[in-house]
């Protein structure tokens, strides 16, 4: 776990470097370089339920981007101040269709699909833009792990008895993460949102060709 935060703290400061060297947004996570290819880190296919009791799936995201991050309702340390920024993303982009919202649950047993459907009430947001996700917990957290390459796990010690990274992951239309930020930090979201419309001004460049 130790070696995972600090693997993030890295890809955060890569991202940073990168952006500022590139007109571009990176690309994140393990890439393979192959002769006559080059093969990004994706992420990885998967099946969850959501507060409409939905099933979600990477096809519910089709031709748009999404930002993901991990939480869990009883949260009493850093999950208020991530879902206070990311209603930012939501506010700014909630008439956009090009971009959606995945929070996944890492507390999958208290965290039931009626009180993931009462929370996101509590916030007042739609569920076809921010979808909030529950599913097996080890599933949830392999996939945190393997394909957003973030942190999820229980822990005794920790307030809440679970530890994750506050990190927001803007993953873009061919499933690439392309971008982490620190859910806490207003400054780390101000350019979330200015990547966001970065990353659809790509989108949009090359469709005009």
């Amino acid at each position: 776990m130790k070696n995972l935060a600090l693997l993030l703290s890295l890809l955060i400061l890569i991202a940073c470097d990168q952006q500022k060297s590139s007109g571009r947004l990176p690309f994140l996570g393990n890439t393979i370089y192959e002769e006559n290819d080059t093969i990004y880190h994706t992420i990885q296919d998967f099946q969850l339920v959501d507060q409409d009791s939905s099933i979600v799936t990477n096809e519910t995201f089709a031709n748009q981007v999404y930002v993901a991050d991990f939480f869990f309702t009883s949260c009493p340390t850093i999950c208020p101040k991530m879902k206070a920024q990311m209603l930012r993303v939501y506010e700014k982009f909630e008439d956009n269709d090009q971009v959606a919202i995945l929070s996944h649950t890492i507390d999958p047993t208290y965290d039931t699909v009626a009180l993931l459907k009462d929370y996101a009430d509590r916030l007042g947001v739609r569920s076809d833009k921010w979808k909030f996700v529950t599913g097996d917990q080890d599933y949830i957290y392999d996939l945190a792990e393997q394909s957003y390459i973030s942190l999820a796990d229980e822990d005794g010690d920790a307030p809440g008895g679970f530890v994750h990274s506050g990190a927001f992951l803007l993953v873009d239309k061919d499933r690439r993460i392309r971008g982490f930020y620190d859910g806490t930090v207003p400054e780390q979201v101000d350019v979330l949102l200015y990547d966001i419309d970065k990353l659809l001004n790509e989108y949009q460049a090359e469709s005009d060709k």
